[in-house]
């Protein structure tokens, strides 16, 4: 076991750091205000190898490791939620999907593009009546000589009016076989009949761009199918097992800021004649961040080892994402206990903190689901099974490369 950086992974760290800091601090607090940011910053973004950070090069990306995309998410998420959302969606849950299952000509088309931040990617799943339960989504894909027919909604889909290209699940066979009877597609916005809606009004993640995409008879060609027909449930979960380590990623880094925003204030606060750090209720809520961090780094960065190997890595993504989650929920409420009064004030960063920490706790799978999924696999009722497409071992893309 190594649980030592690279050089090149410290160096990684610096440079979104340093991009989070000079291109997102300084103007978060309006961005968030106002519900929206700099659609620059996605460009910016590319332009540091960052869209594509794990791709492959002969892919048209950094060729990094799947730990280094961990370190991007917890650095972009110490900025904000929503930028950590934007690579979870366009590089976790959407390109290297792609990688796993994509056709040669697949591959050409929209990962390279996307890997080199070129294009965007985004993911659509969820449904007004379909979270939790995918088998209950309404979708349809019916084929029509050389195209599909697709018909559907989809919600709470993170870049709906920013990506170009979207996953998106119907289904292509009868409705009453579930799971089986889904497939996945690769849709372009340009595409007629397609059309996206922003939701407004969110709790948190407000400076992301979050909302609907609605599919009215859109052509989508038959060699747009990702996969095979009936995969597509199975492809969404592989795909979960990548966003899910962003999102536990990203949590980390949300674990950081609000130690980074409480030990600051901890300093510059006094209260009966000595700095609030000094009382030990406050030392208390301080050790529990340290902790979280630390038990959440150790999770993540594990699962990404295994994802560098190339094996399942389902059951200790699950106990990541839902672990550091929490944690990263309860600092968040932490920190802003830490800050009193002033924790109701965007004069400090807990308050918008505290909203965002909310939402990651639902997304990828609850809580509640997590739970399920950790008690299922202790009590031998739940096992992995070999996928046709796995996810290339970052050693192969090495030699791949090479």
């Amino acid at each position: 076991m190594d649980f030592s950086f690279t050089q090149e992974q410290e160096m990684l760290r610096n440079t979104t750091r340093g991009f989070v800091d000079k291109e997102i601090m300084p103007f978060i607090e309006e961005w968030d205000r106002t519900g929206k940011s700099d659609p620059a910053i996605y460009g910016k973004l590319a332009d540091l190898g960052l869209m594509g950070v794990c791709i492959p090069e002969a892919y048209g990306g950094s060729g990094m490791d799947y730990n280094s995309l961990a370190i991007v998410c917890e650095e972009l998420e110490r900025g904000d939620t929503a930028f950590r959302t934007a690579v979870s969606v366009h590089t976790g849950l959407n390109s290297l999907t792609i990688l796993q299952w994509g056709t040669e000509e697949q591959k050409q088309r929209y990962l390279i593009p996307q890997a080199k931040g070129e294009k965007v990617g985004a993911f659509g799943l969820t449904e007004p009546s379909a979270g939790s339960d995918v088998a209950a989504m309404k979708s349809t894909a019916v084929m029509q000589g050389d195209h599909y027919l697709l018909n559907g909604q989809k919600t709470w889909i993170s870049l709906c009016d920013v990506a170009d290209h979207f996953i998106v699940f119907a289904y292509t066979g009868n409705q009453t076989e579930k799971h089986s009877a889904i497939s996945a597609f690769i849709v372009e916005r340009t595409w007629p009949g397609f059309s996206s809606k922003a939701i407004k009004g969110k709790h948190g993640i407000r400076a992301g761009n979050t909302g609907e995409l609605f599919f009215e008879d859109v052509k989508v060609p038959k060699e747009n199918l990702l996969g095979k027909e009936g995969e597509g449930f199975k492809i969404a979960m592989s795909a979960l097992d990548n966003g899910r380590f962003t999102v536990a990623a990203g949590a980390v880094g949300q674990i950081m800021a609000c130690l980074e925003a409480s030990v600051s204030y901890c300093r510059q606060r006094q209260t009966f004649g000595k700095e609030i750090g000094r009382h030990q209720l406050v030392q208390q809520m301080i050790a529990n961040m340290e902790a979280g961090f630390q038990m959440s780094r150790l999770l993540v960065y594990r699962a990404g080892e295994l994802k560098n190997q190339g094996k399942r890595n389902t059951r200790e993504t699950s106990l990541a994402k839902w672990q550091a989650c929490d944690f990263a929920y309860k600092a968040a409420d932490d920190a802003f206990q830490i800050h009193g009064a002033y924790g109701y004030s965007d004069e400090y960063p807990v308050s918008r903190y505290l909203r965002n920490s909310k939402a990651p706790v639902i997304y990828e799978g609850t809580r509640e689901i997590h739970t399920i999924m950790q008690a299922e696999y202790a009590l031998g009722y739940k096992e992995d099974k070999t996928l046709s497409h796995t996810l290339p071992a970052w050693e192969q893309q090495n030699s791949a490369s090479e």
